[in-house]
C-alpha cells in the first residue's frame, strides 16, 4: 500500500483541494504550551474554467474543543488564478496551545462567468507523534 502524500482530499465544483500536515517539534515549545505543525495544500482545477482564490476561511479547534476561527484575503498573500488542468501549491503553519487539533475551512473562488463558489478544504488532523520509549 503506497500511502498518500496527501492524505486528505475534498472536491466541490471541479475544484480539487488536497491536504497534508506535519507536526514540527523544531518550532514546538510544548513547557510553553506552543505545538507548530505545517500543512501542505494543493488546489487542483478539473472544471472547465479558470477560477480565482479570493478569501479563505479556517475552523480550528484544539484539544479541548476551543474554536478559532481564521479569515482573510486569499492565501499566503495571494488571490492565484488556476486555469483548468492547472493547480497551486502553498504551505502555511497552524500553532495550538494542546498537542493536537484539527482544521477544517473553505475558500470563496470566482470562477470567469463571475459566479462565486465555496470550495470545501477537507477537515485535517493536528496530531503530535507519538515517541516510542
Amino acid at each position: 500500500m503506497i500511502l498518500s502524500l496527501f492524505p486528505y482530499v475534498a472536491q466541490t465544483h471541479g475544484v480539487i483541494v488536497r491536504v497534508s500536515a506535519n507536526f514540527l517539534p523544531e518550532q514546538s515549545r510544548p513547557s510553553q504550551e506552543r505545538w507548530f505543525w505545517a500543512y501542505h495544500i494543493r488546489i487542483e482545477n478539473e472544471g472547465p474554467s479558470a477560477v480565482q482564490l479570493l478569501t479563505r476561511y479556517w475552523e480550528i479547534r484544539d484539544a479541548h474543543g476551543e474554536l478559532h476561527i481564521v479569515e482573510g484575503d486569499g492565501v499566503i498573500g495571494e488571490q492565484p488564478v488556476i486555469r483548468p488542468g492547472a493547480s497551486y501549491d502553498y504551505v502555511s503553519g497552524c500553532p495550538l496551545s494542546t498537542s493536537s487539533g484539527s482544521m477544517v475551512g473553505r475558500y470563496r473562488m470566482m470562477d470567469e462567468a463571475g459566479s462565486m463558489l465555496d470550495i470545501a478544504i477537507p477537515a485535517f488532523d493536528l496530531r503530535t507523534p507519538v515517541v516510542p520509549g
